[in-house]
């Protein structure tokens, strides 16, 4: 059993049964004895993305929450611990403060951060998963 921490645009492909997740994504995903969830970041980033650019993210956040509860997905609140995390980071690669909190996340929680972002797996995190 594992517990998985979906990035964004991996829970955005999942949700929508995109041909861009892979099949070992796909598999872990549904496999019932793996722990799924979705960070608040991620629907919070989708607002942001929504607002923007209406035309290209047509999903809004409460839209995805309620799609991520159909799914069967936990949410992942931000903790003071998550926060604490940050100066772990053996670098900063880019400045996402979204990315750089998943990861402190999972490192924090125990999960696999499943990502498609090659910056994410830029960090050398041993709990990121690049698909």
């Amino acid at each position: 059993m594992a517990k998985i921490l979906l990035d964004t645009h991996i829970l955005l492909w999942a949700l929508s049964g995109s041909k861009r997740l892979t099949a070992e994504a796909r598999e872990m995903i549904l496999d019932p004895d793996n722990e799924i969830y979705i960070s608040i970041v991620s629907p919070w980033e989708v607002e942001i993305k929504h607002d923007k650019y209406p035309d290209r993210m047509t999903l809004g956040s409460e839209q995805l929450l309620d799609y991520c509860s159909m799914a069967g997905y936990s949410r992942l609140s931000i903790r003071p611990r998550h926060i604490a995390m940050l100066p772990s980071l053996r670098e900063t690669i880019h400045k996402d403060p979204f990315d750089r909190m998943l990861i402190c996340q999972a490192k924090a929680e125990d999960m696999i951060l499943m990502t498609h972002d090659t910056r994410i797996a830029s960090y050398g995190e041993d709990c990121v998963m690049q698909v």
